[in-house]
């Protein structure tokens, strides 16, 4: 008769084996119909374009294409940026490119209408005093200039492509796959384009505050990865050798494992970056009433 010492070592090996199977409850992928996914992707598309459109144009979406909106409510606090040509002319692609993502997204699977979104001076500012764990003095306008824009959109183009890295897998059929497949290419690369942007200026100090652009990105990202609270998914310009491709180099223009693959996230993990609660159940940050569609509002009706 085996010992109660063995079988209580057999049944933590079995318990092990559950967890590493089945993944922590934190972090785990939830059950949702393939229609429900993408339409999740609508939180992220919405974002970028609002940020997108103001920040080059000074105008959003209800100014481009108001149907697109399903009678959501326009964004609170953006406003144009001081950018320089070249940058306004990339932001401005980048912000009718996320058009084009509405209308793809829509045209497939149905909308939903656009949440409310807070865009304003003071919502970045938080973000960045977080980052950094005190605040910035004067506080962070995004609004300000070429640099304080790119490193407001360093936050949100990599959320989305990491939430579209995590779909795919689990959608159910072909239309759903190249749909989103399609969605990610441009994700991946305007957040390409925006690190590269920023990688250009990665020793540059950023005016008032003595931190780097290069530690800006690591600070930002490790505010990411701690509010998703599943690992590290998410990492700045500039990183160890260990973590850089193939241990060869400290610079890490694109964000990815240990293999060079890009890293995935669940919707829950999303939410709580977007939200910037920590918890998918409590809304906040870039969405002060939440999230719109089936999943953000499961997760807003879970905790009501």
């Amino acid at each position: 008769m085996a010992s109660p010492s063995s079988f209580f070592f057999v049944l933590v090996l079995i318990l092990e084996l559950i967890t590493a199977t089945v993944g922590s409850p934190t972090c785990r992928s939830i059950v949702a119909s393939d229609t429900d996914r993408i339409q999740f992707a609508l939180n992220l598309e919405f974002l970028e374009a609002e940020f997108f459109l103001h920040g080059a144009l000074g105008k959003g979406l209800n100014d481009i294409d108001p149907n697109l909106a399903m009678g959501g409510p326009p964004p609170i606090g953006a406003q144009k940026a001081t950018l320089d040509y070249t940058t306004s002319q990339i932001i401005a692609e980048f912000g009718y490119e996320e058009v084009g993502h509405l209308r793809a997204i829509t045209a497939t699977v149905g909308g939903v209408p656009r949440p409310l979104y807070n865009l304003s001076t003071q919502n970045f500012a938080n973000i960045f005093d977080n980052a950094v764990g005190y605040k910035l003095d004067p506080p962070f306008n995004p609004y300000l200039n070429t640099v304080n824009f790119l490193l407001a959109s360093y936050i949100i183009p990599y959320v989305g492509l990491v939430g579209y890295v995590g779909t795919i897998p689990n959608l159910a059929n072909y239309t759903s796959k190249a749909l989103v497949a399609s969605l990610l290419g441009v994700e991946a690369g305007q957040d390409a384009v925006i690190r590269s942007l920023l990688y250009e200026r990665a020793n540059e100090i950023v005016s008032p505050y003595g931190i780097t652009v290069a530690n800006f990105t690591i600070d930002l990202s490790n505010m990411r990865n701690s509010l998703a609270m599943c690992g590290n998914k998410d990492e700045g310009l500039i990183v160890p050798l260990d973590l850089g491709a193939e241990n060869r180099t400290d610079s890490n223009i694109l964000s990815a494992n240990v293999d060079s693959l890009s890293f995935a996230r669940t919707p829950q993990e999303i939410l709580r970056i977007i939200y910037g609660t920590g918890t998918e159940y409590k809304p906040g940050g870039f969405l002060p009433d939440g999230g719109n569609g089936k999943i953000a509002q499961g997760f807003l009706n879970n905790n009501a």
